[in-house]
């Protein structure tokens, strides 16, 4: 379980608080979206919930342990983060590049074993890239890019997955691909998730629990279907919408129909 106690960030110490008190809890076998426009503070969330920012005040928890007295090697084995692009520095194959996820279970100077090259490929298998393998990385289009970034994360081996705007960028095929390989590797494999997105429709497809965020505060959060409203989205995007059950896939959907004043 991960959970945030009180949690406020600023990057000055002068500066404006880009995370203003956020308290939650991210229970075992979680699927969660963290929605918000631009600037809400919904990536620096996921930066001090990982683990790679340190709060200004308040603390986060993974498993009843504050964060700050984990060292980063014992983080990364039970926390992954996908962020939103990754840049590369040299031209690394599919495989090359899940195989960095076994890095934080080697030792100092240690090559990866066999065991460690067996659950880079079976994480290609999960996320169905296996034949992208030996495929230069650079040369992968967006989806096959994010799959194997998220394999990557699966050969970490940790329980719980951090993912910031998974289908950024992506066409439809490969949002509705990208969205039911999520809903696959929580349903399947456990891994409980946290999804930070703009993608209303996203979250309302595949998260069962909604936080709802604007200026670093928490607006809403809960169920999705209690929190997703006409009036809270209101509230967070400061637009009108319609939002309905869609009658075949039986999920939430959210029609923007117009802007309102604040």
């Amino acid at each position: 379980m991960l959970s945030a106690e009180q949690l406020s960030f600023r990057y000055a110490p002068d500066g404006p608080l880009v995370v203003d008190g956020v308290t939650l809890r991210l229970a075992d076998g979680a699927l969660a979206g963290i929605l918000g426009p631009n600037g809400s503070g919904k990536t620096t969330l996921l930066r001090l919930l990982s683990g790679t920012r340190k709060p200004s005040t308040g603390r986060v928890l993974l498993d009843g342990q504050p964060l700050a007295r984990l060292s980063r090697r014992d983080i990364a084995r039970r926390i992954a983060v996908v962020p939103q692009e990754t840049e590369l520095a040299f031209e690394y194959s599919a495989i090359e590049i899940v195989l960095m996820g076994r890095h934080p279970h080697l030792g100092v100077f240690t090559v990866e074993g066999p065991d460690d090259i067996r659950i880079a490929r079976e994480s290609l298998t999960a996320t169905g890239t296996a034949q992208l393998a030996d495929r230069p990385f650079h040369e992968l289009s967006g989806g096959e890019k994010q799959r194997v970034v998220i394999a990557a994360a699966l050969a970490q081996s940790a329980g719980l997955l951090l993912l910031d705007e998974p289908t950024a960028s992506l066409d439809l095929g490969y949002q509705l691909e990208v969205s039911t390989l999520l809903q696959t590797l929580n349903r399947d494999h456990g891994v409980t998730m946290a999804i930070s997105t703009h993608d209303l429709n996203l979250a309302a497809s595949i998260c069962r629990e909604l936080i709802l965020m604007r200026d670093g505060r928490v607006l809403a959060m809960g169920p999705t279907t209690e929190v997703l409203t006409p009036e809270n989205v209101q509230r967070l995007y400061d637009v009108e919408a319609d939002v309905q059950v869609h009658g075949e896939t039986g999920h939430m959907t959210v029609v923007p129909i117009r802007r309102v004043s604040r």
